[in-house]
């Protein structure tokens, strides 16, 4: 239709009429938006509870989960009290032979006779149960993994996790040493390194006094930032009736360690006083003392400490060992043959530290054997001797030879490497120590 026509009828429609027309081309317009609503609803009224349920099954196919020919398993356990090594690994289902095997090993033989409670254990194994590999988590120290290496095992210690961390620690004595260590949380192995340090100067046994306080500077290791044990005494303070003794460790170009003064002089005498840590005299050196077994008079050509069986015995000086074995009264007994013609007896011993045997060099301070009553003995006792030439001498007052001292181009490497400690523990000497027991 033109479009001057539909503007003339336009025109001539009543306003009703117009208005008619405007509501039903609205309406006409909303058709389709409405239409496209509804297509997403349901009519109303519907029920939807009687649609009946369809299950539709379709077939996947899954991958294949065959086992690599070179699989291996982990197995992992905790130590427990009373546990051994080979118990621990029977708990974990290894073979006995396997189990015999690795125990043959030296390093881990040495790891077997001091297992701790609360320690992993890790087995690595191949499918059909060949142990492959071990690592153990020790108390201090390194990790030591164990791999198997043809029908044998070899065992190698794994520090890289071992990180070294300086502590220092003061305290006073109320009672005894070792109660106030353990309230300043210093660990039992640094207190024995002080009582060593300090042995040749200090009787641990009579003159330690009430009040007495000490501060100590050491090492310890951390794995994955856990504590795993002390390591090293570094430097240490003990004031003894007042009279300060002072240490600090030092180590030479070929690597050897020694507690020196702040100034220089050596700690390490010749002999340590005693061969034990804490003990006391029994029976004292004499010309003439009625035997306790045999019931006559006879010379005492030692010193008798008494002390538990197991107790650790010590060598008193760096020496040779000339004897190690069953002689006699003696019972069990280690001879030590020192420089300038000395040598030490150490008698009625319960059992030899590992590797004590004629010909093997030993250190001062180091184990060589433990408290008995082997021989001609009535109870747990050390015989300790000293003779020269053959020839016994009173242990308690023989005037025995001092360490050497540090020549010129040591003293000064020295002064270098231990300021800083000596620093500390002036620095430790100026805090206020709480009463510890």
């Amino acid at each position: 239709m033109p479009l001057t026509k539909l503007r003339i009828l336009t025109d001539r429609m009543t306003g009703a009429e117009r208005r008619l027309g405007l509501r039903t081309l609205v309406a006409l317009s909303s058709l389709p938006l409405f239409g496209v609503v509804a297509a997403f609803g349901l009519a109303p009224d519907t029920n939807t509870l009687d649609t009946p349920p369809e299950s539709i099954t379709e077939a996947i196919a899954l991958p294949s989960l065959g086992t690599a020919r070179n699989a291996s398993f982990v197995r992992e356990s905790i130590t427990q009290s009373g546990d051994t090594l080979s118990s621990v690994l029977s708990r974990m289902r290894i073979d006995d032979l396997e189990i015999q095997r690795v125990l043959s090993t030296d390093a881990v033989h040495q790891l077997a006779s001091s297992i701790r409670a609360g320690k992993r254990i890790q087995a690595t194994t191949s499918q059909d149960g060949q142990l492959l590999s071990l690592q153990f988590e020790r108390a201090d120290g390194a990790n030591l993994s164990v791999r198997r290496q043809g029908d044998a095992f070899v065992a190698e210690a794994d520090d890289q996790l071992i990180e070294s961390r300086v502590v220092m620690r003061s305290g006073r004595i109320l009672s005894s040493l070792f109660g106030a260590t353990d309230s300043a949380g210093i660990p039992d192995k640094i207190a024995s390194q002080m009582t060593d340090v300090f042995s040749t100067s200090l009787d641990f046994r009579d003159d330690l006094r009430r009040g007495d306080t000490f501060s100590v500077i050491y090492t310890v290791n951390y794995r994955n930032g856990e504590p795993v044990g002390a390591d090293k005494l570094l430097a240490a303070e003990f004031v003894n009736a007042g009279k300060p003794l002072r240490a600090v460790l030092f180590r030479d170009q070929s690597g050897r360690e020694d507690y020196y003064t702040p100034d220089g002089e050596s700690l390490k005498k010749g002999f340590l006083r005693s061969p034990l840590e804490f003990s006391r005299v029994t029976s004292s050196f004499s010309n003439s003392r009625k035997h306790p077994v045999f019931g006559f008079h006879r010379a005492h050509t030692g010193v008798d400490f008494g002390a538990p069986t197991g107790t650790r015995v010590k060598a008193t000086g760096d020496a040779t060992v000339a004897f190690a074995g069953r002689k006699g009264g003696y019972g069990n007994l280690v001879i030590l043959r020192h420089h300038s013609g000395y040598e030490t007896y150490y008698a009625h011993l319960s059992a030899f530290a590992s590797g004590i045997r004629p010909g093997r060099p030993v250190n001062q301070g180091e184990v060589i054997a433990y408290v008995g009553s082997t021989g001609a003995s009535t109870g747990p006792h050390l015989h300790y001797e000293v003779r020269i030439g053959s020839k016994p001498y009173n242990p308690m007052t023989i005037k025995l030879p001092g360490s050497a001292p540090l020549d010129v181009a040591q003293r000064a490497q020295f002064l270098q490497q231990t300021a800083n400690w000596s620093e500390k523990l002036a620095l430790l000497r100026g805090t206020n120590l709480a009463a510890l027991d």
